[in-house]
C-alpha cells in the first residue's frame, strides 16, 4: 500500500491518500477519530451541486458501475492495515487513533451507484470479518434517492447491522435549496424523504450553515428549515449534527461563504434544543 509520509488532518480530506479507487481514511471532525471512507464516486459526478463542496472538479452525474471484487479487496487490506499494521501510529494523530466509522461518503451521492444494496451488504460482511461489528456504517447522503427500492433495502440492511444515516437538509424553502445546494426540490417533499429515511434506518440531520455574502442566515431562513424538520416528525430523528465550513470549497459559489463562529452557531443550536432535539455542533 504505496502511503504519503504525512499526518491526516480534520482540514484535509484527500480521497487519494492512500492511492485506492474506493476506499479512503479521514480524520473525522464529528467522529471524532479515524472514518474509514468509501467512495463510490470516483468519478466526482453528484446529482446535487452544493455550494460548500469540497470536491474539485464536481459534475452532475451519477455514480459509475461499481467494480465490486476491487471494493471489497481494498477494504479488507485498509481494515487490516489500521488493525495490524502502523498507519494509525505514522499517519493519525494522538489521541483519535481509534476506527470511529465506515462511511459511505466520497466525491458524489453514494446511493446513485445502482449496485447499493449489494454493496452495503458485503461493507457489514467485511466489517464483522474484521472483528469491528460494534462500527457503527454510516450513510453519508443527500437523501434524493431514498424513494428507490434498492436504496431502501440497504437502509434496511444498514439499520439490522447497527448502521445510520446522515441526511443532508440545509435549507428550508425551495429557493434556499437551490442557492445552497444547486437543485430545483420542495422542501416539503425533502421532509417526507427524510421522514421515510428515519422510518427504515436511524437518521441524523447534517445541515451547514455559513454566512452568505456576509450576511448570517436570517431569523425567518431558520424558522423555515426548522418547520421542515418537525414536518418530518422531530421524534422520529436522532438528531441533527449542525456543522459549518471548516474546509474550503472547490465551487464558484465558494466567493459567497464565510465561516460561522461557534458562538453563532450555538444560537441556531439552542432554537433545535428547544424543539427537544438533540444536536451537536462543529465550527
Amino acid at each position: 500500500m504505496n502511503m504519503p509520509s504525512q499526518m491526516l488532518t480534520v482540514t484535509d480530506h484527500n480521497r487519494s491518500f492512500i492511492n485506492m479507487t474506493y476506499v479512503y481514511p479521514v480524520v473525522s471532525r464529528r467522529a471524532g477519530g479515524v472514518s474509514v471512507g468509501i467512495n463510490l464516486n470516483p468519478n466526482n459526478a453528484c446529482n446535487w451541486h452544493c455550494a460548500y463542496c469540497q470536491v474539485p472538479g464536481l459534475v452532475r452525474g451519477a455514480a459509475p458501475e461499481i467494480d465490486l471484487v476491487l471494493l471489497e479487496a481494498e477494504l479488507r487490506s485498509f481494515l487490516h492495515a489500521l488493525l495490524h499494521g502502523s498507519f494509525m501510529e505514522e499517519h493519525v494523530p494522538a489521541g483519535v487513533q481509534v476506527i470511529r466509522d465506515i462511511a459511505f461518503s466520497g466525491n458524489g451521492e453514494p446511493t446513485s451507484a445502482k449496485a447499493f444494496a449489494e454493496i452495503a451488504e458485503r461493507v457489514v460482511a467485511i466489517r464483522d470479518e474484521a472483528g469491528l461489528a460494534d462500527v457503527p456504517i454510516r450513510l453519508i447522503t443527500n437523501g434524493s434517492l431514498v424513494d428507490r427500492t434498492y436504496v431502501q433495502a440497504a437502509l434496511k440492511s444498514l439499520a439490522a447491522a447497527g448502521g445510520e444515516v446522515w441526511f443532508k437538509f440545509d435549507a428550508g424553502t425551495a429557493a434556499d435549496i437551490k442557492r445552497i445546494n444547486g437543485i430545483d426540490v420542495h422542501p416539503e417533499a425533502h421532509a417526507r424523504r427524510l421522514a421515510l429515511c428515519a422510518s427504515l434506518c436511524p437518521t441524523w440531520v447534517q445541515t451547514c450553515m455559513f454566512r452568505w455574502d456576509g450576511k448570517l442566515p436570517s431569523g425567518e431562513q431558520v424558522e423555515n428549515y426548522i418547520e421542515m424538520l418537525e414536518l418530518a416528525g422531530l421524534v422520529a430523528l436522532k438528531g441533527v449534527l449542525l456543522y459549518g465550513v471548516a474546509r474550503p470549497s472547490f465551487q464558484p459559489e465558494a466567493i459567497h461563504l464565510h465561516q460561522l463562529t461557534a458562538p453563532e452557531l450555538e444560537v441556531i443550536a439552542r432554537q433545535l434544543k428547544e424543539k427537544g432535539l438533540t444536536v451537536t455542533v462543529s465550527p
